[in-house]
Order: C-alpha cells, then structure tokens, then sequence
C-alpha cells in the first residue's frame, strides 16, 4: 500500500493543456472532493477548509470573468499569453475553488490566544494538505490537473456568482479535465541538499 501511495505522489504532475472529455463522472469527482474534505487532516481538527465544485457552464463562466477580471489589469502587450493561459483552463470540464472558512480561523485564534498567529498559517497548510489529495486523487482518475491562484482578483465575483459565504476566503482554483498533451518535464534540485537525517 505504501508503494502504491508514493507512486501516486511521483505521477502527479501540472497539466495545462486539457480538454472536456468525461472520461470520469461529475459523481465521482464529486465523492472524491467529499472524500478528501472530510479526511485530510486540519491543526486541532479545525477542520476550516472548504470546496466549491464546477461543471460545464459553471466551470467556463468561472474563467470567463477570470479573463474578463486579468484583461483590465494586464498590459495589453502581454495579455495574449495571459489569455491563452486562461482559454486552456477554460477548455477543461471542471473546476474546484478552494475556501478557508475565517470564522473557524478566527474562533480558534480567540480561544487559544498564546498561538494566535499560528492559526492562519496552520489554516494554510491544512488547505495545501487538501488540494494535494483532490490533485493526486484525480490524477489517479486518470484526469490532468493543475493548481492556480487568481485570488483575490476574482474573489467578489466569485462570491456573487456561486452565493459563496463572506467568511469563506477563496485561496485557490483548479481546473481539470482530460489530459491532451503530456505535462512539461520536471526538474529537481539535489536530494542530499534537501534533506538531512541523522542515524
């Protein structure tokens, strides 16, 4: 089973380039996002992070406003490659927002006042411990995925569209969709600089 994890862990991998093929069903993706939500562990079991996610017509109109949001702030010189960025996320056939709840945060932060300022960033880690099993999980599914972050320049507008709860804090967005082409290579700095043991 370990064996079987790690593999999972080094074949997930960025996919941009994807397509809108269902090659696995919404109720799947579904079930693992749930999945995930509920088991990916939170500091004192807060349990803070949220998801959102989008098919079809949600899932274009999210990166529809995206685009619209970029095109008013980028330069127009370089918004052709900002543009065909968005269009490869936008030809994918869903998305998953990701949310931390700040109600959560905050109560905690009020009840153990002496790691008041832990508390965000534990917020944080629990929120990238989540993304990484929805990623591989849907990797496994066969899906190309990657993890983007367009907040908070698309946070009003996302809260309006989807009635997204004001205590939510949107801090990431990831398409996917069937992959088209495979991912870039990968390169890696030097393990024994990275890691240090002692026996």
């Amino acid at each position: 089973m370990c064996k079987e994890f790690l593999d999972a862990v080094v074949s997930r991998r960025t996919f941009y380039d994807i397509g809108n093929q269902k090659i696995v069903s919404e109720d799947k993706i579904v079930e693992i996002v749930k999945s995930a939500v509920t088991h990916s562990p939170s500091s004192f079991n807060s349990q803070s992070s949220r998801a959102v996610v989008l098919f079809g017509k949600n899932h274009e109109h999210l990166w529809d406003l995206t685009k619209e949001t970029l095109a008013k702030i980028v330069p127009p010189e370089n918004f052709v490659q900002t543009a065909s960025k968005i269009d490869s996320f936008h030809a994918g056939c869903g998305t998953v927002l990701y949310f931390e709840d700040q109600n959560i945060v905050e109560g905690l932060q009020k009840q153990f006042s002496l790691y008041k300022d832990k508390f965000p960033i534990w917020s944080e880690q629990a929120a990238g411990i989540l993304e990484f099993v929805v990623w591989t999980a849907l990797e496994q599914e066969g899906l190309g995925v990657s993890l983007q972050h367009y907040d908070p320049l698309i946070d009003e507008q996302v809260r309006k569209e989807w009635n997204i709860p004001l205590n939510w804090k949107l801090n990431a967005q990831m398409p996917f969709g069937n992959p088209v082409t495979p991912p870039m290579e990968k390169s890696f700095a030097p393990i024994d600089e990275r890691v240090k043991f002692y026996k």
